[in-house]
């Protein structure tokens, strides 16, 4: 701690105490480099940050941070819920070293029935809310949307249609042949009707299942009696459907309707967060989370930071459950009822149903966090054995794999998977698109120059040097890769090793070769490193199977990269190559004259003939076409 008692840390500090207001708001630390390394907020600026003009009775992590700082900057709010939320906000967005921070925080999917259309259409939605609609959600994956969304379909024969494909429809599709689709684009149902299925959809939803069912039952009743059996039929398999549909989760909640459960374990230093959503009664899912604390850091201070994370771009249920209290409960709820615009309860139950729902989720948080342990300990084995198997000074913590696809040179594509100490890092992986008009198609020396040179302009000219201080996350994946794997003999290499040398690389990178045998045969393999003769590893080597893993990862993801470009590009019109079409005039030319091959046939008075092409724009169709 001597250098920390030198550091100006604490009298910067003090400077900024002696103009500070008493009431709440947000508060970040910046270190000699300017980067923010903390944000705090406080019901009391002045009174908080005086706690940090000295280093009695700070936690060591606390005193790091005060002997770092070098500035600070302030923003008042209103109340402290406020400062909670903007708190949570600028977390997420600085990413600062001495907060919890909330790994992998992707967007969950919901499931949107969009009525701004006369026909509501049933949809997956991701991201921001722009449509009109009911939204019924998170759940956990896209798989549990779409097995939902294909059973409401069978349940409340709603469209999935897009607007445009619904406008253009003269008969039936061939989801209402298979019973899954009123169909009321061609009047198979009234609108009036069809509305009635899509508010009884909205019913199920929002948890009122069983009077849904029961009015089922009775129409079904009802039609057996008159021996109307075919539409008694149809209702008993909608019945089925929604059935289905509450069997799906692997457990159902009778005293909890809409909420969200958090349970948290910590071994080893490190943190599991398991999250489960109950909607209308049911599971829709959980996820496991692994936010990045400092081992001082407990429980409740980790989970607390990381539920304000969490919703901070969501919509809270209006129940949360936790495993452990929160860290002021009270003001947790505060923030969270002002980004839902209604009342949230924040409770940690002790006995009943919602006892047993937050036992649950903790046991999976337990297990879940002891198998990520258990996988990282057989990953760093891995690691260290490659730096031993190939001379590396320590185990790699950032691996990265490249290989390209193309079919005679069209549709190139180059592609770069990532590994480290948690395995496959996939939030990691890059495409890129081969743009060079210099390269001869299929030459893969020189698709490979380009996707490295693209790689370490963008990585040298974003370099910053590596914090090795002994707060710093160790666990957290570099954006520097201490490896280069490359499938390919010496002459790859050679195109590698030269393309690397007009960068003046900040770190060492160790580039190590694949080659196949003659045959091709996995297990083959024959190793070039800079410095050695190529070589061979044994048949069961560990080191072996996984470089291979690695190889083959980076070879799907290229092919599948490479057949989505294909795939886009074969159904691709050519009406979308001209600037200035956009859906309704591409559908105006289309509707008017059948195909694309008859616009490119037309003469520019029937162009002109067209509503809404202008003179200018018939003009530019037919240049387009008629270029020579």
């Amino acid at each position: 701690m001597s250098d920390a008692n030198t550091s100006p840390g604490p009298d910067i500090i003090k400077k900024f105490v002696k103009t500070l207001p008493s009431g709440p708001g947000v508060y970040r630390m910046f270190d000699e480099q300017g980067n923010v390394i903390y944000v705090g907020k406080a019901r009391n600026l002045k009174a908080r940050v005086t706690n940090y003009t000295r280093y009695e009775g700070n936690s060591v992590r606390i005193g790091r941070m005060i002997s770092s700082t070098r500035t600070m900057e302030f923003v008042t709010t209103n109340t402290e819920s406020e400062a909670l939320l903007l708190e949570a906000n600028m977390i997420k967005r600085l990413k600062p070293r001495y907060n919890v921070l909330l790994r992998d925080d992707k967007s969950f999917p919901y499931i949107l029935l969009a009525t701004e259309h006369d026909a509501p259409e049933l949809t997956k939605h991701r991201g921001v809310r722009r449509k009109k609609g009911h939204y019924f959600g998170p759940f956990a994956s896209a798989t549990a949307v779409n097995r939902t969304i294909a059973a409401l379909q069978k349940a409340f024969l709603l469209r999935n249609c897009t607007d445009s494909y619904y406008e253009g429809r003269t008969r039936p599709c061939l989801q209402h042949q298979i019973k899954r689709c009123a169909a009321p684009c061609t009047g198979e149902i009234s609108i009036k009707d069809y509305q009635g299925l899509a508010d009884d959809a909205v019913k199920f939803l929002s948890g009122k299942s069983k009077s849904v069912q029961a009015d089922l039952s009775k129409e079904m009743q009802t039609a057996s009696e008159e021996l109307d059996f075919e539409r008694a039929a149809l209702l008993r398999d909608r019945i089925a459907a929604l059935s289905l549909i509450q069997g799906q989760g692997d457990m159902s909640a009778q005293t909890v309707s809409d909420a969200d459960i958090f349970a948290i374990h910590q071994e080893a230093g490190k943190f599991c967060i398991q999250v489960f959503f109950f909607r209308a009664h049911q599971n829709w899912g959980n996820r496991a989370y692994y936010p990045r604390a400092d081992k001082s850091f407990d429980e409740k201070e980790v989970l607390t930071a990381f539920i304000a994370q969490f919703y901070e771009s969501r919509t809270p249920p209006k129940l949360v459950l936790l495993s452990h209290p929160a860290d002021e409960p009270k003001l947790l709820a505060e923030a969270l009822a002002i980004r839902a615009d209604r009342k949230v309860e924040v409770l940690v139950p002790q006995r009943g149903e919602k006892r047993s729902l937050v036992e649950h989720a903790l046991n999976n948080a337990r297990q879940a966090l002891g198998r990520q342990l258990s996988e990282s300990a057989s990953q760093i084995q891995l690691l260290e054995g490659m730096a031993k198997t190939f001379d590396l000074d320590a185990p790699p913590r950032r691996i990265e794999t490249y290989d390209n696809s193309h079919i005679q040179g069209t549709n190139a594509v180059g592609a770069m998977v990532v590994a480290g100490r948690d395995g496959l890092s996939k939030k990691h992986y890059r495409t890129f698109n081969i743009k060079s008009t210099d390269i001869t198609p299929g030459d893969d020396f020189g698709m490979m120059r380009e996707v490295l040179t693209r790689r370490f302009t963008r990585l040298v000219n974003e370099y910053q040097p590596a914090d090795e201080s002994a707060d710093a996350d160790k666990d957290a994946m570099p954006d520097w890769p201490d490896v280069l794997l490359i499938d390919g003999g010496k002459g790859q290499m050679s195109a590698v090793r030269e393309t690397l040398k007009q960068f003046d690389l900040p770190q060492k990178v160790t580039l190590i070769g694949i080659a196949k045998g003659e045959e091709r045969n996995a297990g083959r393999e024959t190793f070039i490193l800079e410095g050695r003769e190529p070589f061979m590893l044994p048949a069961r080597d560990p080191v072996l199977y996984y470089v291979q893993r690695l190889r083959d990862e980076a070879h799907r993801f290229a092919i599948g990269t490479h057949r989505a470009k294909r795939s886009k590009q074969i159904v691709k019109n050519p009406l979308d190559e001209i600037e200035g079409i956009g859906p309704t005039r591409k559908k105006a030319l289309l509707t008017h004259f059948g195909s694309a091959k008859a616009v490119s046939g037309a003469t520019l008075k029937d162009l002109q003939s067209i509503p809404g092409i202008s003179k200018q724009m018939a003009q530019n169709i037919y240049d387009h076409f008629n270029r020579s």
